[in-house]
């Protein structure tokens, strides 16, 4: 019989719940809950290497745009901005976020004229070091919008060594949008040869496994899966430095948050690490009231 195996209880896992099991009384102990068995990390960051997180340099054409014309910039791409610090300015053309020549040949090879909105003000916060949340629907550009930041961030830190985990990890619910962003990871990273890798459950270990042990430089996963990582020590997350929740909303209702948690401990503490959370539309009000 195949019942019961591995990839069964993946699938549990990345559902945010667990498996029925028969035969009363509690689970043997290997089956607790995803993440008993990790602890919080304390890290000591003089021995970590050392990494930078501010890249942007602001271009000449949107230093030059006055607070009225910010401001009609952003109504007309209808862009909020909430927050009590300063925001960069939007960029309003994929130069202005001065992305390596690599890159811009990717973009044009597939046909990208102008930044989305959630890009236009995502480019810059994220490519200055900056924390934030980015709601914006399905299909608004906003994988592009971490993932493009996040290879000028992964090309300006130390070279991965044997035994080091992902640079950059992208949590995701569901296995198919895990998939997706793997595919534009792969798109943009291969012309500065990064490596990426996309583990989740219901799927063979092995491959996976092997992906991370050679070092890759982005990760997606679900949570799942990555705890089960995590805890069999097949990777780690001390070299990662660049943190993105895709559909964070999503992750929370399919009752993921508490390993989420336990993933964001196995982190360098913020904010030394830079963090990007993604959510739909009506949607952010009630997460940020709950984090509040």
């Amino acid at each position: 019989m195949r019942g019961g195996g591995f990839g069964d209880r993946d699938r549990d896992r990345d559902r945010g719940g667990f498996g029925a099991r028969g035969g009363g009384g509690l689970p043997p102990k290997k089956f607790g809950n995803p993440g008993e068995r990790l602890r919080k990390k304390k890290w000591d960051l003089s021995e970590l290497p050392k990494f930078e997180k501010n890249f942007y340099v602001e271009h000449p054409e949107v230093a030059r745009l006055t607070p009225y014309e910010v401001d009609e910039l952003r109504r007309k791409k209808e862009i909020t901005v909430r927050g009590g610090d300063v925001c960069p300015k939007p960029v309003f053309a994929f130069h202005h976020a001065n992305f390596p020549q690599y890159v811009m040949d990717v973009l044009m090879d597939q046909h990208f004229t102008e930044p989305t909105p959630i890009q236009c003000q995502g480019f810059p916060l994220a490519l200055s070091g900056r924390d934030m949340v980015g709601i914006a629907q399905t299909g608004s550009g906003k994988t592009l919008a971490y993932l493009l930041p996040a290879i000028v961030h992964i090309n300006h830190q130390p070279y991965l060594e044997r035994g080091d985990g992902p640079i950059c990890l992208v949590l995701a619910p569901t296995r198919e949008l895990a998939q997706q962003v793997q595919q534009v990871a792969d798109d943009y990273g291969k012309c500065s040869r990064l490596k990426s890798t996309c583990i989740y459950g219901g799927a063979p270990k092995g491959p996976q496994i092997r992906d991370l042990e050679r070092g890759v430089e982005i990760c997606i996963a679900t949570p799942g899966r990555l705890i089960d990582f995590l805890e069999s020590g097949k990777t780690n997350l001390r070299r990662c430095t660049y943190l993105v929740l895709d559909e964070a909303d999503r992750m929370l209702d399919m009752g993921f948050e508490p390993q989420i948690r336990k993933i964001v401990d196995q982190i360098r503490h913020w904010p030394v690490c830079c963090g990007h959370c993604f959510l739909q539309p009506n949607s952010g009000d009630a997460l940020l009231s709950r984090s509040s």
